[in-house]
């Protein structure tokens, strides 16, 4: 499967993915709205931190409704019809990759369409094959 993999070291803050990835899921220009998340971290050499699934699987286990998958295909996957909103996952993911918004009564977490690779204009995310 390809995932979306990032180098914080080339990130210049422009939102360009996070623009993308809400245009690609919700079809809205909100930053807010993205599952892919771009910030700023002073003091630790990196300008910019990126956080964005790394289909690692350990939400998997915490779903009491199972609602969280791996797919036929390795991505980590959420079923919007059986998750009761919990939450769970997302303040147990180990990568902060998993959000909410207010707005949305669902979580948001990448399904790697690459949306947000399109738009980076400095190749500061990328997609790799993984197996």
């Amino acid at each position: 499967m390809k995932m979306v993999k990032a180098k914080p070291e080339l990130c210049t803050g422009c939102g360009a993915c996070m623009i993308a990835c809400s245009k690609a899921l919700y079809k809205v220009e909100d930053p807010a709205k993205s599952a892919i998340r771009v910030k700023e971290k002073p003091g630790t050499g990196v300008k910019y931190e990126i956080a964005v699934c790394n289909h690692c699987g350990e939400c998997i286990p915490i779903c009491s409704v199972e609602a969280v998958y791996r797919a036929k295909n390795g991505a980590v996957r959420i079923d919007h019809g059986k998750c009761v909103g919990c939450y769970m996952c997302v303040g147990f993911c180990p990568h902060n990759a998993i959000f909410v918004h207010r707005d949305i009564n669902e979580t948001i977490k990448c399904i790697a369409c690459g949306s947000c690779v399109k738009a980076c204009p400095t190749g500061a995310i990328y997609m790799e094959e993984i197996n």
